[in-house]
């Protein structure tokens, strides 16, 4: 095998292994990016639930809700 025919080899396994690490990180950022979604969606939800309670909170002491 002559030096060039190697150089040729060794590059293709360097694009490989740089391509494949590549798809690691997005694999990662995407997987962090729906965690953060799923984060904050749970967070909207409490959210809401927490407010919804006020609301009831309110028309039960000033008697709308009877």
């Amino acid at each position: 095998m002559d030096s060039s025919h190697s150089a040729s080899v060794h590059a293709g396994e360097a694009k490989g292994q740089a391509q494949e690490k590549s798809n690691q990180l997005i694999d990662k950022a995407s997987n962090a990016a729906q965690s953060a979604k799923e984060s904050v969606q749970e967070a909207g939800h409490q959210m809401q639930a927490k407010a919804q309670g006020a609301v009831d909170a309110v028309k039960n002491a000033t008697g709308i809700n009877k």
